[in-house]
């Protein structure tokens, strides 16, 4: 399927945390309707997905699951979604292959999003990338970020100045990724896809890396949804997202 020069129509969204560190906000709802300059972080994966060519989306959750139906089923525009519901928690690569079980072309590439981030980047030409590394998976990378101050300061300790949270000069996986069909029944039926199929693929040879050039954010705790809606509505208002 690497070799192929067709658009990826479909993805899975991973909605089913709880989400411990964002409470009170996940006290009545699960971590993907947590709002982001005033719009639930679903609804901005959802859109930047359609924008991308992305016509269906199956979302796993568990979690306050009839918050989401109730949401979703009111939409009128974007991805046609399907809502599939953990009866257990699956752990991430559990629900990744449980979301994957709800596409409908089983035999074609999908990409795939953790609930709980926030993107704008071109999707074809992350697809152009794993098409060309001819990979099972291929993972978006953000640069790593540290939530401490930096301290400027000369060997014989003289401090020169301070940098605030600055970009360090390593990557993380961003929780947006690429998944050839094959690469679905690696996945584990219950557990986490990055301490057993990601090492894997990696050893095997089948696992790249795509670095962003555009806006990323996590959405982990409470000072993340204040901090990330600042810059979102900065974002939109220069329309600058992709």
């Amino acid at each position: 399927m690497s070799g192929s020069s067709a658009p990826i129509t479909q993805a899975v969204i991973l909605a089913g945390g709880q989400a411990t560190r964002l409470r009170p906000y996940t006290d009545t709802r699960p971590k993907a309707m947590v709002e982001v300059a005033d719009r639930p972080i679903i609804d901005h994966q959802l859109e930047w997905l359609g924008r991308h060519g992305v016509e269906h989306v199956v979302v796993s959750c568990g979690y306050k699951a009839e918050v989401l139906r109730e949401h979703l089923g009111g939409r009128t525009e974007g991805p046609e979604v399907t809502l599939l519901v953990e009866d257990e928690p699956l752990g991430r690569g559990g629900a990744l292959r449980f979301a994957a079980s709800g596409l409908r072309d089983a035999d074609r590439p999908y990409f795939a999003l953790n609930g709980d981030v926030l993107t704008w980047f071109p999707l074809d030409e992350f697809t152009a990338r794993h098409r060309a590394k001819g990979g099972l998976v291929t993972l978006a990378l953000a640069q790593y970020r540290t939530t401490w101050g930096i301290v400027d300061v000369t060997d014989d300790g003289l401090i020169e100045g301070f940098t605030q949270s600055p970009l360090l000069p390593f990557w993380i996986n961003a929780g947006v990724y690429v998944f050839e069909a094959e690469a679905t029944p690696l996945l584990p039926e219950k557990g986490d896809h990055e301490s057993s199929t990601f090492p894997r693929l990696a050893e095997e040879g089948r696992l790249f890396g795509y670095r962003i050039d555009g806006f990323w954010r996590g959405i982990d705790t409470v000072k993340d949804v204040k901090e990330a809606g600042e810059q979102v509505a900065a974002l939109l208002g220069d329309a600058r997202v992709s």
